[in-house]
C-alpha cells in the first residue's frame, strides 16, 4: 500500500516559527537614524520598503525558510506491508445453534442474553487474539454444517460467525455427526496442531453417529477435541410461544451430556470444560488461547524514496528568485 510520510515529522513544527519571525521582522534592536533634506525625500523612501518587489522578497524568505524546514523532514514515499505467516496451528470452532441455545440463563454488558448471543462475542474474542491461525466455523442443530472452511481472513469469519442464529438448522443435537465432520474437515489439514472446540449446552439425540465413535476417529488422526457444556445448572428461562402465538418465558430444565464430553475430551488429549455464565465461557476459551499458544512470524517490509532533495532543489531556486527579486529593489 502505498504512503507518504516524513522521517522526522517533529521538525515540522519548527514551521509555527515562521509566522512570529515575519511579525517581528524589522522591530528588533534601535531605530536607524538618518536625516533627509526634505519631507518629500522621507515619503519617496518610505512607500519603497513597502513596494511591491519588497513584499515579494519577504515572501520568497519565509517560502525558502519553509522548504528547509521540509527537507530536514525527510518528506518519503514509497510503500510497506506486514505478512503473518501461519503459527501451525488450524482451529475448527464447532458451535451447537440448536432451540435450546436462545436460554436466557447468561448475561451481556449486564442485560439478559441467549447463550447464543454471549457464545458469538465471546468466541469474536478468542479469534482476535489469533490472528496466526487458520480458523473454520461448523455450526449444528439436527445436523452439522460448515459456516466457514479454514481461513486466515478472519474478517470473513467474523461476519460467518455473526450470522449464527438459531432455526438455520433443523432442530436436534448431533454431536456425533458434528465431530465426525469436523475431523473430516481438519483431516484434510497440513498444519502441526489440528484441534477442535466443541460448544453445546444439551445431548447427544441426534443423527447416525455416536459421539464416542466419532471421537475415535479423531484420535486416530491426531486431532485433539476441547469440549464445553454452556449453561447454568438445574433450570434457565427459556423463551417459548403459547398457543395464541405470543413469547413468554417459561422454566426449562438443563441436561448436558457431561459424561460423554469428558470422555470425548480425555480420549483426544484435551479438556472438558462447564460454563455456566459469561464470565466462566470466557475464562474458558482464554484458558484454552494459553493452551494452545504457539509463536508465529511476523515479518515486515518497507520501502520509501527519499524527496528531501525535491524540497532543498525548490529551496535553491527560491533563493536565487530572492535575490534576483532583492537586486532590483536597489536603485
Amino acid at each position: 500500500m502505498n504512503s507518504f510520510r516524513f522521517a522526522y515529522p517533529a521538525a515540522l513544527a519548527l514551521l509555527a516559527l515562521l509566522p512570529i519571525l515575519h511579525i517581528l521582522r524589522g522591530r528588533l534592536g534601535p531605530g536607524p537614524s538618518i536625516l533627509f533634506p526634505t519631507a518629500s525625500v522621507a515619503r519617496i523612501i518610505g512607500s519603497a520598503r513597502t513596494a511591491r518587489p519588497g513584499r515579494l522578497a519577504d515572501f520568497l524568505r519565509l517560502l525558502l525558510l519553509a522548504l528547509l524546514i521540509v527537507a530536514l523532514a525527510r518528506p518519503q514515499f514509497g510503500n510497506s506491508k506486514t505478512i503473518i505467516e501461519a503459527s501451525g496451528i488450524d482451529i475448527l470452532l464447532v458451535v451447537d445453534i440448536s432451540g435450546s441455545m436462545e436460554a436466557r440463563d447468561f448475561t451481556l454488558q449486564g442485560r439478559s442474553a441467549s447463550r447464543l448471543m454471549v457464545v458469538k462475542k465471546v468466541v469474536a474474542d478468542f479469534i482476535a487474539r489469533r490472528p496466526g491461525d487458520r480458523i473454520g466455523l461448523l455450526a449444528f442443530a439436527g445436523r452439522p454444517y460448515l459456516f466457514c472452511p479454514l481461513t486466515l481472513d478472519h474478517d470473513w469469519l467474523g461476519k460467518r460467525l455473526e450470522s449464527l442464529r438459531t432455526g438455520l438448522i433443523e432442530d436436534g443435537t448431533a454431536i456425533g455427526s458434528a465431530i465426525g465432520a469436523g475431523a473430516a474437515r481438519l483431516s484434510k489439514s497440513k498444519a502441526k496442531s489440528r484441534i477442535m472446540i466443541l460448544l453445546t449446552d444439551g445431548i447427544n439425540n441426534a443423527g447416525k453417529i455416536p459421539p464416542l465413535v466419532a471421537a475415535e476417529a479423531a484420535q486416530a488422526m491426531g486431532i485433539r477435541i476441547y469440549t464445553i457444556g454452556v449453561g447454568t445448572r438445574g433450570e434457565a428461562p427459556m423463551p417459548i410461544r403459547d398457543r395464541f402465538g405470543r413469547m413468554r418465558m417459561a422454566m426449562v430444565r438443563v441436561d448436558i451430556d457431561e459424561k460423554t464430553l469428558q470422555k470425548v475430551a480425555k480420549m483426544t488429549g484435551a479438556r472438558y470444560f462447564r460454563a455456566t455464565d459469561t464470565r466462566s465461557l470466557a475464562d474458558i476459551y482464554k484458558e484454552i488461547d494459553q493452551m494452545e499458544k504457539t509463536t508465529r512470524k511476523v515479518r515486515h517490509f518497507s520501502r520509501y524514496r527519499e524527496l528531501y532533495p525535491f524540497a532543498l532543489t525548490a529551496a535553491l531556486l527560491v533563493l536565487l528568485l530572492e535575490l534576483l527579486v532583492r537586486r532590483k529593489e536597489l536603485p
